[in-house]
């Protein structure tokens, strides 16, 4: 299992209302670690601290382990703060069924968008060999999303429901 939580160092990412999306990906990542190894589910990171990582160094990683799973870490923003809600992406058929997974347990837990889970040619799903899939955990553009990606208790949620997603995943392997 490798796990990217996304941007890192001079890539913030998406920044709104004084919180960056760098820190909040590292975190969840971090929690989604601690669960997984719980679960005797072996992790390698693409990066541990607030340093910048490239897409196709990311995707290097993934590949030195044949047959990982691969799951980046984001959250997204939108100049329509209205918008909101938790969403996955995938390349493959299993990064469907991956991606599935952990929106199916993210929707059924946390109030707010189902946006589902849909095909995208992300550079860091592209050039990942295996199973990849990569899950934005909620707009921090939208103020009240943001205020409740801020919190710790929400992102113990969010990470269990991610862990819990790739643990099924695994499961069927």
């Amino acid at each position: 299992m490798v796990l990217d939580p996304g941007h890192g160092g001079k890539d913030n990412g998406a920044r709104w209302y004084g919180v960056s999306e760098k820190t909040l990906n590292l975190d969840v990542a971090k929690r989604v670690e601690i669960l997984l190894k719980k679960r005797g589910i072996p992790v390698v990171m693409t990066r541990r601290t607030d340093t910048y990582v490239s897409l196709g160094y990311r995707a290097q990683i993934a590949n030195r382990h044949a047959g990982a799973v691969f799951v980046s870490i984001h959250f997204n923003a939108h100049s329509n703060r209205s918008i909101k809600g938790i969403e996955t992406f995938y390349i493959s058929s299993k990064g469907r069924k991956l991606a599935q997974s952990m929106q199916k347990r993210l929707a059924g837990r946390i109030n707010t968008n189902d946006r589902g889970s849909k095909k995208h040619h992300y550079a860091v799903l592209t050039k990942t060999r295996g199973v990849a899939a990569l899950v934005e955990c909620g707009f921090i553009s939208n103020h009240w999303e943001n205020r409740r990606c801020s919190t710790s208790w929400f992102r113990d949620i969010l990470a269990q429901e991610i862990a819990s997603g790739i643990a099924a995943y695994c499961n069927t392997l």
